[in-house]
């Protein structure tokens, strides 16, 4: 009996030195190194895209409200608010008009006069009639108020090849032909030089069910005839790409498509755990949290195997993988159309932006393009409305503080994470990155993921750092979210948390918080 007794006091023992240890290494500062280098690839601010379908209201009462509103202030239609907030977050590109719907959708029956166009039937997302009122003239225009670069998505599920090449001579062609004189004869005159082209939609599904090796073929056939119609703005060709970890289309499509053809090769992932039981977007534990955190990491290991395969084809990284399609997606709220998609936006969301943001920018010399799905009111939206009210969700302010990063030179950063456990899920904790800007303002972003735990890192910035500043976007609750009765329960503060000391920058990051930083 004393034996055992021995025995279980020297484990105890153990055990409790044990997490004392643990506890004094958690208490240590996190080192992170910042490795500037000249060589190291730019951000594209087209990773900062968005996404603009004809889904739920994301079109017409999100961005569009009609000419003859009287409830709304709006310009030619579109909801003045709506351009302010999009202005504020320097949207550089702007997907429409979807999304699966792109493939069931006939540009020219909204162009020309307005009481003149067909209607449709939008048989993907709730059935509902549209009239065709909000057409290209209306987006291009749009994308001109915002300063944003239209993108465009092709069909090529069910229009043809003569379609689609006389849209990019509708809106790119300035000389005489058929396409720019209608252009002309409703209402503009000047082509509006359109870059970016996606050459279909999810042709592995909602675009047409292929195989890969049938729409590398149709892709050939699409972009032959895709004119670059003025010559100094070559157009940016997008072919249809992989869903999440379906490396297959991608080797299939970079061994099938002549890379003269090709200028990018989208991706789509969204950080959804069950397909069938997808979640509620407000009511969740943390171990669901962990889950889809979990997937939403997942973004590192696809673009490290997709450009693997890239790199095979193209070891000079001239194709861009363009995530065109990336967020989180829950169920539905209740009483909502389900075919509408419409779902809040906590803290779980900014989280999620934060981390995939990071991983984005981490990946900038092969990721060039990305579009959040989607920008109001529908999946992972950046502004909701309802009638005349407006607000900014917890990812549209994660993606206004991130957009210092549009343009500026990577910085590579490492370190070695602590770990954030829920569950069976064991997740890296704190995720960075980090840029230099061409005034030479170095910034870096910092996401710590773990609701209970705070973390303190210790960076090595090297010298002539005179000053840092900061904000922060945080909250109480992982539930928290912005409401028509709250619209700026969760917005970004101040952050004076952070000290420089020579070349070290010491921070302590609360928990389930996103940080961007600013060393001059």
């Amino acid at each position: 009996m004393s034996i055992f007794f021995k025995g279980e006091t020297r484990r105890l023992l153990l055990a409790s030195s044990f997490l004392f240890a643990s506890c004094l290494l958690q208490a240590q500062p996190i080192a992170i190194q910042l490795k500037p280098s000249e060589t190291a690839p730019v951000i594209n601010k087209h990773i900062y895209g968005h996404f603009a379908e004809h889904l739920g209201t994301c079109i017409y009462g999100g961005f569009y409200v009609g000419e003859k509103s009287t409830l709304v202030p709006h310009t030619a239609g579109v909801r003045n608010d709506v351009i302010n907030a999009l202005k504020k977050l320097k949207i550089p590109n702007l997907r429409w008009p979807g999304g699966c719907f792109a493939d069931t959708y006939h540009w020219k029956d909204g162009v020309g006069p307005k009481e003149k166009r067909p209607t449709i039937v939008n048989q993907w997302w709730g059935g509902v009639t549209e009239d065709n009122s909000f057409g290209t003239h209306d987006f291009l225009n749009l994308c001109e108020a915002i300063g944003a670069e239209p993108y465009l998505a092709g069909n090529v599920g069910s229009g043809t090849v003569q379609e689609l090449a006389d849209w990019v001579q509708y809106v790119n062609f300035g000389g005489i032909s058929p396409m720019s004189n209608w252009r002309k004869e409703n209402g503009r005159e000047k082509p509006w030089a359109v870059r970016y082209w996606g050459v279909g939609n999810e042709a592995w599904g909602c675009g047409g069910n292929m195989t890969p090796e049938y729409y590398a073929n149709e892709y050939r056939k699409y972009a032959t005839f895709m004119a670059d119609w003025n010559n100094t703005n070559k157009i940016f060709r997008i072919a249809s790409g992989a869903n999440s970890g379906d490396l297959n289309w991608t080797e299939v499509l970079m061994k099938n498509i002549p890379l003269h053809m090709l200028e990018g090769i989208a991706l789509h992932h969204y950080a959804v755990v069950n397909w069938d039981k997808k979640g509620s977007s407000l009511v969740f534990t943390e171990d669901d949290y962990a889950v889809n955190m979990r997937v939403t990491l997942k973004m590192e290991e696809l673009i490290q195997q997709h450009s693997k395969i890239m790199d095979k084809y193209d070891p000079q990284k001239k194709i861009a993988l363009v995530v065109d399609e990336w967020g989180a997606w829950y169920d539905p709220l209740p009483g909502t159309n389900p075919g509408f998609l419409q779902q809040q936006n906590t803290l779980r969301d900014a989280m999620v932006a934060g981390v995939t943001l990071n991983i984005f920018n981490n990946h900038a010399d092969r990721v060039r393009m990305a579009n959040l799905a989607q920008t109001i009111n529908v999946l992972q939206a950046v502004i909701l409305t309802d009638k005349e009210k407006i607000l900014l969700t917890p990812t549209f302010h994660v993606m206004e503080m991130y957009n210092v990063h549009q343009d500026a030179r990577l910085i590579p950063v490492q370190f070695n994470s602590p770990k954030f456990t829920r569950g069976t899920e064991s997740l890296d904790a704190i995720s960075v990155s980090a840029s230099v800007d061409k005034n030479g303002k170095t910034h870096i972003s910092v996401v710590n993921i773990d609701p209970t735990q705070k973390h303190s890192l210790q960076l090595e910035i090297g010298a002539g750092k005179k000053t840092v500043s900061g904000r922060i976007l945080t909250s109480a609750r992982l539930q928290d979210h912005n409401s028509f009765e709250q619209p700026e329960k969760i917005k970004p503060q101040l952050f004076k948390d952070a000290r420089l000391n020579g070349n070290q920058l010491t921070v302590q990051v609360p928990p389930a918080a996103v940080l961007v930083l600013e060393l001059q």
